[in-house]
């Protein structure tokens, strides 16, 4: 089931009735989908239903001029479009309906998301890159209204990369860069701000980008006189139409419901974004949703019935089957055969994908029977285990669930017992446990050989004479020879061009490298992001730079919704290896304090947090994290720039291991634990409290996630029986989930001989100025007199009160 790209004019009658008659049995089949999904969510046997019904003949004609190399990146109306690429099958589409956890069966996401969303596999089954140029491709989608816009603008923009820099290697990934980024949003999401965002990044940028915006004057239960200036999203962003003398869009509009014109509408929308790299809007008016935004109510609760009736006449199917008898393509009657044996079709496809989905499942929960009917024969609680036998006995459609809860339950009524009836229902549990989990839990991180993790530590080296330089100086070489190196690595952001960042990290690569791979951006992070995330996607290694790690905040929702989870979402079949450069710590002021580390780290699992200390320590990472394939946040000391380091004779080569602690200064009274700037004025007073008879242990974090996996700060507390991390984040913040990390998965409690502290800035903001980082962050003699009071109360004698 598949749509055919040939529209050339030559084609004769029969061909062409072949074509159409192909297009209306996947629009046909697409909306039985829709309708047939809709009964499975209301019986029960699936979870949430979210369908592409009323928009099926528009995806129809975008389908015939997107190419192999194309990228989509949509959202969850754009099932037809699936379908007509060849990327989703009935079945599949059921199995997403079910959550089906088998990534053959149901390839998008293996139920990990909901269905309505899609995706196709950019990775082999060992994590390397397959030919993207040879296949038609989809980004994972993600629910967050406009949140697939941002990632759009650097999907496009990698074709413009690929077409205007030399030396790169397309194989895989380009032909000459004539590929198109193709995004899908509803009329309502363009109210939201990454919306717009993108529109005017991409208008500035002049990338091969086209835009679906899917029109039936609804966000929800909401009008489109609630959501749009005007009611109409196309009239009021006339003011990016392209003309003679401006750069800008080509703004296109066609009615949802009228085949012919659509058709002839994305050929020209193709041409002008695949041949002239200008980005398109094509505004696609006059559609309905038959069945409403989804199951979660129906739309005759707040549509007229004048809208109703209308929505029932532009049916865009209707409006097909209608020309279609007129032109003499097919008649009423041969329509309706063909619509018998879609349906049967459809009720045939749900029926399988249904067996696939529940017959592995029946067979545990028999297997699970099994084993609690032998354990309550040998059990004198037997009249309770029968009533859980009989209970998950009397589960006609069991889920997982139903059967991990019975067995465990099961297995509290025979905590006293011994029986070889309970060691095997044990070790089944556990086995059942352990090969499940993974089900619903692998590839937050990469599990390829490329993973960060995997890459080894290579140490700097110096000559005997070797210079003192600002630490900038070491970033700027070692980022000069990562473009030597890396052909396909780019850097960009506010300021990141033309003078070479705000700290001059980048200064003269601009000169050197060209604008393309050095380059300045508008103020606007969330494309900043979304640039990395899809240029990531197609191959290339971006850097995104966030000027100052308080701006990232505009961007989170976007690291955590799309970039973090992308491994995850696919279960390891798309990446996205974006590096994102930020600057923070002891910043002053409100706006500027760069400690929002425990907010950040709980929402961006799946991307590495590093936070070096100086700057060779970051121009490590960088060289570890271009050797992988996953993404991650590096936060440069703000205040290390212009602090002197010892410029390396490795420049490019030696690598900063990711989650590796690593030991200042040993000690054998306390173990203080930092990061970042607030490391520096640690190290400080440690020097100080050995004046007053403390021998403390320094550990430098590095990596806050992962942080320490090889279990080296436990190690440390062993040896002092004393812990202190020090942090400049709120309480609560970064030093709760550092201290959990020490204190219960590497069990150091029970090393400890007191009360393990943290030491945090004040709960609010830092005041602005140098009184107002005293006041509001731990200073040296704060964390001097912090460590003190720890040595006092285990030995008041030899460390008396200081205040």
């Amino acid at each position: 089931m598949q749509t055919d790209s040939n529209t050339k004019t030559d084609l004769t009658f029969e061909d062409f009735k072949s074509q159409v008659l192909n297009d209306y049995k996947i629009a046909v089949t697409s909306r039985e989908c829709s309708l047939l999904g809709r009964r499975e969510v209301l019986t029960g046997k699936a979870k949430f239903g979210i369908f592409g019904d009323g928009k099926e003949i528009p995806q129809l004609a975008w389908a015939k001029v997107f190419k192999n190399g194309d990228f989509r990146s949509g959202y969850y109306r754009d099932q037809t479009f699936m379908m007509a690429i060849g990327q989703l099958t009935i079945e599949q589409f059921f199995a997403g309906l079910y959550g089906t956890s088998d990534i053959k069966s149901e390839p998008m996401s293996a139920g990990r998301q909901m269905g309505g969303h899609y995706g196709t596999h950019s990775l082999d089954e060992n994590g390397n890159w397959k030919n993207l140029t040879e296949q038609k491709n989809s980004s994972a989608d993600i629910s967050p209204t406009a949140g697939q816009m941002p990632r759009l603008l650097g999907l496009a923009q990698a074709s413009k990369i690929y077409r205007n820099v030399e030396s790169i290697d397309t194989t895989k990934f380009s032909k000459k860069g004539n590929e198109i980024a193709w995004g899908t949003i509803g009329n309502a999401s363009t109210s939201e701000g990454l919306f717009f965002e993108t529109i005017n990044a991409a208008g500035v940028l002049q990338v091969p980008m086209v835009i679906n915006i899917w029109d039936d004057e609804y966000g929800i239960s909401v009008h489109a006189k609630y959501q749009t200036t005007k009611e109409d999203i196309s009239e009021i962003l006339k003011g990016f139409q392209r003309d003679e003398d401006h750069k800008g869009y080509e703004l296109l509009k066609v009615n949802g419901w009228d085949y012919p014109a659509l058709i002839e509408t994305y050929q020209k929308a193709e041409y002008i974004a695949r041949t002239e790299h200008v980005p398109v809007m094509l505004h696609v008016v006059e559609l309905t949703q038959p069945q409403g935004h989804s199951t979660s109510g129906s739309h005759e609760r707040y549509k007229s019935r004048e809208r109703l009736d209308w929505e029932e006449e532009f049916d865009c199917i209707v409006q097909m089957r209608k020309w279609m008898i007129s032109n003499n393509i097919a008649t009423q009657d041969e329509l309706d055969v063909l619509n018998k044996t879609i349906k049967k079709n459809v009720r045939e496809g749900k029926k399988a994908a249904w067996n696939t989905y529940l017959n592995p499942i029946k067979d545990e929960q028999q297997e699970a029977i099994r084993l609690l009917s032998e354990l309550s024969e040998s059990s004198s609680n037997k009249v309770f285990i029968n009533k859980i036998v009989e209970q998950l006995k009397s589960i006609d459609e069991p889920v997982r669930k139903d059967i991990a809860s019975a067995v465990r339950k099961g297995l509290r009524y025979v905590i006293s017992e011994d029986a070889i009836e309970k060691d095997n229902i044990q070790a089944w549990i556990s086995s059942y446990m352990t090969s499940n989990q993974p089900k619903y839990s692998s590839h937050l991180h990469s599990t390829s050989k490329h993973a960060a993790t995997n890459i080894k530590e290579v140490l700097p080296t110096y000559d005997n004479n070797a210079e003192q330089v600002d630490g900038r100086l070491v970033l700027r070489d070692n980022f000069d020879a990562i473009f030597g190196n890396y052909p396909q690595a780019l850097v960009f952001g506010e300021d990141a061009g033309n003078i070479g960042d705000v700290n001059q990290g980048l200064e003269g690569l601009q000169e050197k490298y060209g604008e393309l791979r050095v380059s300045d951006a508008g103020i606007r992070e969330a494309t900043i992001l979304g640039q990395g995330i899809g240029m990531a996607m197609r191959g290339l290694r971006p850097i995104a730079e966030i000027q100052y790690l308080d701006y990232i905040l505009y961007a989170l929702q976007i690291m955590s919704d799309d970039l973090a989870t992308l491994q995850y979402r696919t279960q390891g079949k798309q990446k996205a290896p974006l590096i994102v450069r930020t600057r923070g710590h002891r910043l002053e002021g409100i706006w500027h304090s760069g400690s929002q580390l425990g907010g950040i780290i709980n929402l961006i699992r799946g991307i590495h947090v590093l936070v070096p200390r100086n700057m060779t320590k970051a121009a490590g990472f960088y060289n570890t994290l271009l050797e992988s394939d996953e993404p991650a946040l590096i936060i440069e000391c703000l205040n290390g720039y212009r602090l002197k380091e010892t410029m390396p004779n490795n420049i490019g080569q030696f690598k900063t291991p990711i989650g590796v602690v690593e030991t200042i200064k040993e000690g054998s009274d306390i173990t203080l634990v930092s990061y970042g700037s607030t490391l520096r004025i640690v190290e400080q007073v440690a020097k100080e409290l050995i004046e007053v008879g403390v021998d403390a242990e320094v550990i430098d974090i590095q990596s806050l996630l992962p942080l320490d996996i090889n279990h080296d700060i436990v190690k440390s507390v062993a040896k002092t029986n004393r812990l202190m991390v020090i942090d400049e984040d709120v309480p609560g913040g970064a030093s709760a989930y550092i201290l959990n990390e020490i204190i219960n998965t590497q069990s150091a409690f029970q090393h400890l001989d007191g009360q393990p502290k943290t030491l945090t800035a004040q709960p609010h903001r830092p005041a602005y100025g140098t009184d107002g980082d005293y006041f509001s962050k731990p200073s040296a003699e704060d964390i001097f007199e912090a460590i003190y009071d720890v040595m006092h109360e285990a030995n008041p004698n030899d460390y008396p009160k200081l205040r």
